[in-house]
């Protein structure tokens, strides 16, 4: 790291290089932990791998440190400074440190080494990240709160370079956060401003033409006022021919201490993404999962329309994390943000194979949608202690208001031909193929206002976390169907942990969940429909948790958890369109078993390993065939392993290796529904995998280059079928070369 010995200089220096710094520069990462965190209420841990040249012994020694690549802590499962070991539920944190070191370039990579979550099931999108957790499509929070997402992904695809940490609390969340499915929530953390100059410059080229360029710049403005600029430019191709994406993003935030105890930071991020081609999947059954008699699909063939596929997306957020210090003990924490969400898109998808075998309709679907978002929390935290009990106490109230608007058009049959699966002829494209998106989806505005409370109170070594909450939600259609509903939810959760100090906590912890329902049941009553109940969920969990920071070399955590998740009042066999009409008796249960280990030891050897057991199924519906399915995109076990070590003296002292190994079961594509057709009405799994990854790194101060590489022995498999005409092959093999210099 570079440093002026004079801070007036220095002040310049970062003066004219955010002036004159390019907007493609990619996101900031500073190489200095930010000071001012630790003396905020709920700090943020941040970047802190470095890599220094001492001599051991006359023999010189690299040593790569990376001091948070093991987490101890994450604001997300407590909203205050809570060690993880003193929590009563499952949750993992992939560190900045972890997403660096093992070069990840999105969500869907830095999940591939956590126990209850899988990712990819998708395959290669270039758009969005797929996950799911414990069997349920997870609610996507930045920075605490609810991202802007759309009615139909639960993702706004922000790239993964803004953020600090990739956070997934596994389980109900409501509690904390409100509107959350049963199987938990993922939140990222913003990247934060420094009051010490530093930051990096990154390249990256791999294959099938990826290209990016990103950075980070953070320093010094003033006394007590501190800022950071992250940015990033990616132009890259996709497996699928003729299809290219590109994005840029840029993320300013600043951090102002006024005086002692109160610290104001300002977060913003503006992305832009274009991708032109084929989105990705909707490839039949027949010739990928299922046999056909004339041959196998190409992985790469492109079943759209190039040259007329294109999809956009402009989003933005801005807003404050603002804390203020009454004493040592009593704190206030606001935290507040404006965001802006649009996409649209023009894309040709396939649809059925005919007869022949190679003749495959194809349909047309444009689709555009701009969310606009408010949120707001506002907490109190209080330490005290009563007698020989310590208390940690937080209450807060949260507010978002949410506009969401989409529309879409169809055509299919004649107005858009078919097309040859073995010799695709493109460019007869009609004008009847383009029809405007103008159907009405979803006119929809959102109000939620919840109060909850927490105490979590220390008895020795015994640690009991009790919480409540209450919501308000009022949904308000305006759309023709004009069906609004006011409901209002109760949740609440306890548990306890024993901390024992050679690092050992068993645990045990039950929480609920829910979830609002806009629309209402028309199959008792058509003359007087009833207004849907919030779907609710549970769940019952124990294990054992066990950290061994406290150690100099070594540094670990790990957790083995058992649990049991129900989810009831499910619409399930409602209409697509927003609101949904259907019948509200289903229900879902998931069970199973975790394991889930991150070390690094003498900082040169590193640990991720994941193992993941999930019984689940569908056990009420009003679609008798439904009964007994799994849940979509959810694999009964996931097993992960990634292994890496650096040499640190003599000539190849900063050389390191690293390999890895991840095996997915199949899962279910999708579920049997009631307008399924008799001769598709079995579901379709996917195909389970083992794929192998690796990568190559040297650093020395200063410097890092590394080349990493996903599934490199190209494995070919269907990673999802959700039906006979929406199959998606899973990521081949990528290798990505990086190149970072840091200040």
């Amino acid at each position: 790291m570079i440093r002026s010995a004079n801070l007036g200089l220095r002040r310049a220096w970062w003066l004219n290089a955010a002036l004159l710094a390019p907007l493609t520069l990619s996101q900031a990462q500073a190489q200095k932990a930010d000071s001012t965190a630790g003396d905020r209420p709920n700090a943020i841990q941040s970047t802190s791998n470095e890599t220094t040249r001492t001599t051991e012994d006359g023999i010189a020694t690299i040593i790569v440190s990376a001091r948070n690549y093991v987490p101890d802590g994450g604001v997300t499962a407590s909203k205050t400074d809570i060690p993880l070991d003193r929590m009563p539920q499952s949750i993992s944190v992939v560190t900045r440190d972890q997403i660096d070191l093992l070069n990840f370039v999105d969500a869907q990579q830095a999940v591939r080494y956590v126990s209850g979550v899988t990712g990819e099931n998708y395959g290669p999108d270039l758009r969005y990240d797929f996950i799911t957790v414990r069997g349920f499509t997870p609610r996507q929070f930045v920075d605490g709160l609810a991202a802007p997402v759309s009615t139909t992904i639960e993702s706004v695809g922000v790239d993964l370079y803004a953020f600090e940490s990739f956070e997934v609390l596994k389980g109900p969340a409501s509690v904390l956060y409100g509107t959350a499915p049963p199987g938990g929530i993922y939140n990222q953390i913003s990247r934060r401003a420094s009051n010490e100059f530093g930051g990096e410059l990154q390249a990256k080229y791999g294959s099938y033409d990826y290209k990016e360029v990103e950075g980070t710049l953070t320093g010094p403005l003033a006394d007590g006022l501190s800022a950071r600029l992250t940015g990033l430019y990616l132009d890259r191709h996709a497996e699928r021919e003729f299809v290219g994406a590109d994005r840029s993003m840029i993320a300013p935030t600043f951090t102002w201490k006024i005086g002692d105890r109160t610290t104001i930071t300002g977060l913003s991020y503006y992305q832009r993404d274009r991708v032109d081609g084929d989105t990705n999947g909707f490839l039949p059954a027949v010739g990928t999962l299922l046999p056909n008699p004339l041959g196998q699909i190409d992985h790469r063939a492109n079943f759209g329309e190039p040259g007329f596929n294109h999809f956009e997306r402009t989003q933005w957020a801005a807003g404050w994390d603002a804390a203020h210090e009454f004493s040592d003990d009593v704190s206030f924490h606001s935290n507040t943000k404006w965001s802006r969400y649009h996409e649209k898109s023009r894309v040709i998808y396939g649809g059925f194979l005919e007869g022949d075998n190679r003749t495959l309709d194809r349909y047309s679907f444009p689709y555009e949608e701009s969310v606009e978002s408010f949120a707001t929390d506002n907490r109190f935290n209080a330490k005290l202690q009563t007698g020989s009990l310590s208390h940690n106490l937080l209450g807060g109230l949260d507010y978002r208001r949410v506009l969401n608007v989409s529309t879409f058009g169809f055509a299919f049959g004649g107005d858009v031909p078919s097309i040859d699966i073995f010799n695709p002829v493109y460019g007869n494209v009609p004008p009847t193929a383009n029809p405007l998106a103008n159907i009405p989806f979803s006119n929809i505005q959102l109000k939620q206002t919840g109060v909850y409370a927490q105490d979590q109170i220390g008895i020795d070594k015994l640690y009991v976390l009790l919480g409540v909450r209450n919501d308000w939600v009022s949904l308000d259609d305006r759309s023709a169907a004009n069906v609004d509903s006011t409901q209002r939810k109760f949740t609440w959760r306890v548990g306890a942990n024993y901390v024992l100090e050679n690092g050992i906590a068993p645990y045990v912890g039950y929480a609920r969940s829910f979830e609002p329902v806009l629309g209402s049941d028309t199959t008792t009553d058509p003359a007087h429909p009833r207004p849907f109940k919030p779907s609710s969920g549970q769940q019952t969990e124990g294990g054992v948790k066990y950290t061994s920071r406290n150690t100099r070399d070594v540094k670990l955590f790990g957790t083995v958890a058992l649990f049991d998740i129900k989810q009831t009042n499910i619409v399930t066999n409602g209409t697509s369109i927003i609101p949904v009409f259907g019948t509200q008796t289903g229900e879902v249960e998931v069970y199973g078993g975790e394991l889930e280990l991150v070390a690094r030891i003498r900082e040169q050897l590193s640990i991720n390993a994941s193992y993941t057991y999930l019984h689940n199924e569908i056990t009420k519906s009003a679609t008798a065939d439904a009964i007994g399915q799994r849940l979509p995109t959810t694999p009964d076990r996931k097993v992960s392993l990634f292994v890496d070590y650096t040499l640190q003296k003599g000539m190849l002292g900063g050389l390191g290796f690293g390999a890895g190994v991840r095996y997915a079961g199949a899962s279910a594509g999708g579920v049997p529904d009631e307008f399924t057709s008799a001769d598709t009405i079995r579901t379709l799994y996917g195909q389970s995998s083992t794929l192998f990854d690796a990568i190559v790194h040297y650093d020395t101060p200063g410097w890092r280059f590394a080349v990493n590489g996903s599934n490199i022995f190209d494995k070919l498999y269907v990673a999802r079928c959700a039906g006979f005409v929406g199959c998606t092959y899973g990521a081949g093999a990528q290798w990505i070369g990086t190149v970072t210099k840091k200040f």
